[in-house]
Order: C-alpha cells, then sequence, then structure tokens
C-alpha cells in the first residue's frame, strides 16, 4: 500500500508543464553538454550574412522567433563561418506553393551559391512546382520507396506547418533526415556521387560538390518561408561530440562471480562452433533464499548462489525446445521474466518468449518443483497471452510486477523500421505499448483479468490491457523500489535514444515524435504527447540500455540516480531526476572500457548488475568503488 501510494504522488507531480519540449531556439541540457551550438538564437541574425556580402539585407527579418524571407531582394544568405564536417539542424515553414533550399560547402567563388554548393531542397510538396521534394538532394539523391505502397517517401507536414531538418556531413558518410525519417546516405566524391553529379545539371560546373569546406546557405527563391531552431555541431572540432555528463564517479565495473560456471554450457558446441551466454535479465526471486537468477536469450534460467565466489549454477528452467532464437534476428528467443510478488507462497514465475517458429510472442506462467527449489517444474506452464508479431525485431519482453501487484508488459511496435503499421499510435493494438493486467483472476475466458483502473478499459475502440502506448522498443522497465515511478527506456529509430517516466494512459509519441522531435508527416498534438525526461543523439550513442534507480547501500553515491548505458557506445551513466521539479540535475559518467551492456538487473538488497553476451561464460558484472 506504501508503494502504491508513493507511485500515485510522484507520477501526479509530473504535470504536463514539466514533460514538454524546451522553447525554439534554445539548446536542452542533453544538446549543450553533447556539442550542439546555436546558429540562431530567435533575436538575431548575427551568424549570417547575404552571398558575397558584410551584412544581411533588409528583406530577412527576425520575427516571432523565427528568421524570416519576408520581401524581395532578400537573396541567399550565409552562415558567416565555415564548416567542412558538421552536423545541422534547423526547423522551416515553407510558405503555400513555395520553395527555398539549403546548401553546403559553399564557396563565393562563382555568382550563386548553388554552384558550388550541393542544395537539399524545401519546398510545399503538395503546391509546389518542382518535382525535387523537400528533402532531396538536389538531382543526386531522393528518399527511398516505401515498402509498403512502393511510393517514394515523404515525411514532410503541409504548408504553414514546422519541418525538421537534419543533416550530417563528414568525409566518410553523410545523411539527411527529413522529421527524423532517413532520406539518404551518401559519401561525397566517391564514384556514385560522381556517377549522380555527371548526369545532373550541374555537371556544366566545374566547381560544383568539389569543395570540401565552406558555408551553409540558405536560399532565396522569391517566396516566403522561417527558419528557427538552427543548430549546429562541428565535427571538424576535437572530440566535436562530447559525452554528455556533468562529472564522473569513481567507480569501475567488475566481474561480478568471475568463477561462475553455467550448467551444461559449453564454449563450443559438439561441431566445435563457439556459443555464447547472452544473459538478458539478472533478478531475484524475494523469497530471502539468497538466490540470483539470469535468463538467457536461447531459452534457459540459471539460478546460483548470490556469492561473488560462487562456481556452481543450476538449470532453473530449460525452454530452448520451444523458444525461437537465432543469431540473425536477435531480437527474438527468451526476454523477459518476472517472480509472483507472492513467490515464497505460490512458487509462480512469468516468462515472455518467441514461440517457434518465430514471430509469436507467449507469456507464460511457470511453478517452481515442489521437491526441488532450483527447478521449475516443465510441465506446469499455463499460457496467460499470445502475441503475433508482424516482424522479428522490436520484441520488447521486459515483464515487472508493479508495487500495486499487478503484471507490466514492455512491447515493442512490432518491428521493421518507422512502425510502418503505425502501432504505436493505435489503441486497438497491444504492439507499441506497455501492458498491465491482473494475473491472480481470470476474466471472459483468459488466464488473465482487466485491473478496474486501467485507462482504456470504457474505450470500446482500445485494447484495455493497454496502460500506455506510443513507445517504439521498451528496452528496459523497471519500477523504483522506494518510489514505486516506472522507469521506461525507448530505443531509437535515425537520431534520438529517450529515457521515460511512464504516466497511467500516457501517450510518448511515437512515430510522430522520436525523442522531443518530430517524426514523420504526423503532427503531434502537444497536450496529447508526454515527453522523455532525458534524451540523447545518435553521435552519443544509438541503443540505449534501460536500467533502474539504484537502491543498494554498497555505492551510496549511486542511490536514488537512474542507472543506464548504451549498447553501441558503450557508454554507461547515471541520471539524477528530481521528480518534484520535473528536470535532470545531473548526468554523470560511470568509466568503463566501453561494454556493450544488454541489460541490468539487481539483487534483493537493491545492488546492480549488468550484463554483455560473451562466448567464455563470463558476462556479468557490478560496480565497485575505484
Amino acid at each position: 500500500m506504501k508503494q502504491t501510494i508513493l507511485l500515485a504522488t510522484v507520477l501526479g507531480s509530473l504535470t504536463c508543464s514539466h514533460l514538454f519540449a524546451e522553447s525554439p531556439n534554445t539548446l536542452s541540457l542533453s544538446e549543450k553538454m553533447s556539442g550542439w551550438e546555436l546558429l540562431f538564437d530567435g533575436k538575431t541574425a548575427e551568424n549570417f550574412r547575404n552571398y558575397k556580402k558584410d551584412t544581411l539585407n533588409s528583406g530577412w527579418v527576425v520575427k516571432d522567433g523565427a528568421l524570416v524571407r519576408a520581401a524581395g531582394g532578400a537573396g541567399d544568405i550565409i552562415t558567416k563561418q565555415q564548416y567542412s564536417a558538421f552536423e545541422l539542424t534547423l526547423d522551416y515553414k515553407i510558405s503555400k506553393a513555395g520553395n527555398s533550399g539549403l546548401m553546403f560547402h559553399v564557396t563565393e567563388t562563382e555568382a550563386t551559391p548553388w554552384r558550388t554548393g550541393p542544395e537539399i531542397q524545401i519546398q510545399d510538396n503538395v503546391d509546389g512546382h518542382d518535382p525535387q521534394k523537400s528533402g532531396w538532394l538536389y538531382q543526386l539523391y531522393q528518399p527511398p520507396g516505401d515498402p509498403a505502397t512502393g511510393e517514394t517517401v515523404d515525411a514532410t507536414r503541409p504548408a504553414g506547418e514546422w519541418n525538421q531538418l537534419h543533416v550530417r556531413i563528414t568525409p566518410n558518410q553523410s545523411e539527411i533526415n527529413m522529421n527524423g525519417v532517413r532520406y539518404a546516405r551518401f559519401k561525397k566524391g566517391d564514384d556514385d556521387w560522381n556517377k549522380r553529379v555527371a548526369a545532373s545539371k550541374f555537371a556544366k560546373f566545374e566547381n560544383f560538390g568539389k569543395p570540401n569546406s565552406g558555408h551553409i546557405a540558405l536560399q532565396d527563391h522569391g517566396n516566403e518561408v522561417a527558419f528557427r531552431n538552427i543548430k549546429i555541431r562541428d565535427l571538424s572540432k576535437e572530440n566535436a561530440v562530447k559525452n554528455p555528463v556533468s562529472g564522473t564517479l569513481e567507480l569501475e565495473p567488475v566481474l561480478a562471480f568471475p568463477n561462475l560456471k553455467w550448467a551444461n554450457w559449453e564454449p563450443v558446441d559438439e561441431r566445435g562452433r563457439p556459443q555464447s551466454i547472452r544473459p538478458v535479465v539478472v533478478t531475484y526471486a524475494g523469497d530471502e533464499s539468497g538466490r540470483l537468477f539470469v535468463m538467457e536469450q536461447h531459452g534457459v534460467i540459471y539460478t546460483f548462489k548470490n556469492d561473488p565466489k560462487v562456481t556452481e549454477s543450476h538449470v532453473f528452467l530449460d525452454l530452448r525446445s520451444k523458444v525461437n532464437y537465432s543469431d540473425r534476428q536477435n531480437e527474438e528467443g527468451f526476454l523477459g521474466m518476472a517472480f509472483h510478488p507472492n513467490y515464497k507462497e505460490n512458487g509462480e514465475v512469468y516468462v515472455y518468449y518467441t514461440t517457434v517458429p518465430g514471430q509469436i510472442s507467449v507469456i507464460s506462467k511457470f511453478t517452481v518443483s515442489k521437491e526441488n527449489p532450483n527447478q521449475v517444474d516443465p510441465n506446469s506452464e499455463v499460457e496467460i497471452m499470445r502475441i503475433e508479431q508482424p516482424f522479428w525485431n522490436h520484441n520488447g519482453g521486459t515483464l515487472a510486477f508493479g508495487p500495486d501487484g499487478y503484471l507490466y508488459i514492455g512491447l515493442g511496435d512490432g518491428g521493421s523500421g518507422n512502425d510502418p503499421y503505425g502501432n504505436a499510435q493505435n489503441l486497438s493494438s497491444l504492439l507499441g505499448s506497455i501492458l498491465r493486467i491482473d494475473v491472480n483472476a481470470k476474466q471472459d475466458g483468459k488466464n488473465y483479468s482487466i485491473p478496474a483502473d486501467n485507462p482504456f478499459v470504457r474505450n470500446k475502440e482500445a485494447r484495455p490491457e493497454i496502460y500506455a502506448n506510443g513507445l517504439r522498443n521498451t528496452w528496459r522497465i523497471s519500477f523504483d523500489r522506494e518510489s514505486g515511478a516506472l522507469w521506461c527506456a525507448d530505443v531509437g529509430q535515425n537520431l534520438w535514444e529517450e529515457i521515460n517516466i511512464i504516466r497511467k494512459g500516457g501517450n510518448y509519441g511515437w512515430n510522430m515524435k522520436e525523442g522531443t522531435h518530430p517524426f514523420g508527416s504526423k503532427t503531434a498534438n502537444p497536450s496529447e504527447v508526454i515527453d522523455p525526461i532525458w534524451e540523447y543523439d545518435h553521435g552519443v550513442g544509438k541503443s540505449i540500455t534501460g536500467g533502474l534507480v539504484y537502491r543498494g547501500s554498497k555505492l551510496p553515491e549511486l542511490v536514488g540516480k537512474y542507472i543506464y548505458a548504451d549498447y553501441v557506445s558503450g557508454q554507461i551513466w547515471a541520471l539524477d531526476y528530481d521528480a518534484e521539479k520535473g528536470k535532470v540535475n545531473s548526468n554523470l559518467a560511470i568509466p568503463s572500457p566501453k561494454l556493450p551492456i544488454v541489460t541490468f538487473g539487481e539483487d534483493a538488497e537493491g545492488e546492480i548488475y549488468f550484463c554483455i553476451v560473451t562466448n567464455n561464460g563470463k558476462g556479468i558484472y557490478t560496480l565497485k568503488k575505484k
């Protein structure tokens, strides 16, 4: 009861005003920390001048926080500074039938900027007259075809609405994203680039696309256009992409159980091929037994004594004959487990797995053997729920019992990319949501019931199991054992990774938003969408691994902080979040040898563990003071 009250208090304090993004023309704390700078602050255009001039023409004005081409004679403008490798993001709003453009590596050696600088088209795609659409690299690269329709992807929003363009230009690879959707990747100057230039109208200009540095230009095409949120990260600078932290903790990862042997597992199979251990869950049973339990993605749960000197483990449950997993489709498999809050009395453990032959997720209940506390009765399975998945990826899979005693289930949007079926915004689909069910009662012929206070029970068009929606691929969710708050790390698509605190009935924006940023052609209503409490961009990391709020005693500097990591960059962080004020106080680095962390867990005392995939069996780590 105490935890339930605390949960309501925490969630009630997260008023909408705390959850929405920063105002236009400002940098978030994460952006400031990771090396972004403002090119336009909404007040002055001091960082721009007209092409081949020292000042800005009067046709360009600053109005309502935007840089507006408002009158004739404005002319093309360029940044005063030149850039070679950079990352740029800006919002634009185009007038009806309007046209403009953004050019890069512009030099002032020619009569016009587009004779040296490749142009990313900006126009009204509905009433515009140019066959080159907004976001296309003019006559060179355009978006791919939509797999469902075959038509060229168009992620723009109508004239009069804000669109966000993201551009990354580097010698090794460049890319264009329109409203978060990837339009093109290219390498300037390679064979493919040169072939396309030779076939374009720019072939007759000797210097077109040749400079490797230059100004960034905004085009005057005779139509009204507005720009705001113009932000840049100069990637030519040393350590251009900074770790978004305000300090470093004097901690380090160490193997938690260096001598542990996995029962019935060898590092090579019978044919001599390497075998991996993929520990994706570390947890405890709450039965005061002093044991830990590790779920391995191929289909086995192990248990062993929670002792750094432990050498022996036991197979708690072996479901390899039922679990579908392959390294080529590694978001399927044995993905989640949770012990019933009354496990000591009823012996119930709940699991989430992909069943053979694949693309079907099963949530089942098993019961521990009455004769052997270290073994589940393999014949005790009771299937709770079966969920069809359209693709093999974005399965989510976390199971967690909340302080209210209900089972919470984290589900991805069903996979592929960009949520092609719109599952996360479709309340008639379970996918892209966090579910909440009562496993202690049956209802309507199902092996579970719906809590009476679930947010959508009175919505005939919605699945009543849904607790919150608008999520892409939750990996992982966890409850703060002190406050009861539900934390969720959501893996991003192309540009942003995010952390959310989940509220009952909350919509977290995917696939209309990625983090606090627009995604795709549909505009999210700010009053209906909850923004993350923290995000970081793909220059920092590309796949968030959600963790937990530390409530142990061995590391007092971590108490109350959310510990999480990025699988790709190997960074580990501790996020200090003030729930009452709805703001992040700090994000602290935990030094590590860039471990590709796949999951976090805790023991009965609240001490933290995290895991990597390993071929030698030594994949479970903890933290210690240096």
